[in-house]
């Protein structure tokens, strides 16, 4: 059994294409128009193109709203992804502009930061050591 897919709920599909793709740096794999307004978008990193993917899900369901409000309430990452130095990403990232709501910090052996990704969640980074 392996991942194939995950999703995070967003707010704006074309503010999160924007996001994702070009701030963040991942690439759109799949735009398949879905209903009247609704997309299919997913994106995979540029490293692993037949990697798992992410759906940048609409986040329509009227749970959802109650469900991202009290992860970020509670400052709770919605998902986390492996970069190769958590301090130099963060570096790029806040250079581009993006809000975190953690500095880089070391937790034994993995340093994680954690950043709100304009689209109502709150994203981990994290490095593992070699």
């Amino acid at each position: 059994m392996r991942i194939h897919l995950t999703s995070v709920f967003v707010d704006d599909q074309a503010e999160a294409e924007h996001f994702y793709t070009e701030v963040l740096g991942f690439v759109k794999k799949h735009d398949v128009p879905v209903g009247e307004k609704d997309r299919w978008l997913t994106v995979v990193s540029p490293d692993e193109a037949d990697g798992t993917e992410l759906l940048l899900e609409p986040a329509g369901h009227p749970a959802v709203r109650t469900y991202r409000d009290a992860l970020v309430g509670d400052g709770i990452p919605l998902a986390q992804f492996a970069v190769d130095d958590v301090t130099a990403e963060y570096e790029r990232l806040r250079d581009l502009g993006v809000r975190f709501t953690q500095e880089p910090l070391e937790m034994g052996p993995v340093t994680t930061a954690v950043f709100d990704d304009t689209c109502g969640n709150l994203i981990q980074i994290a490095t593992e050591p070699q």
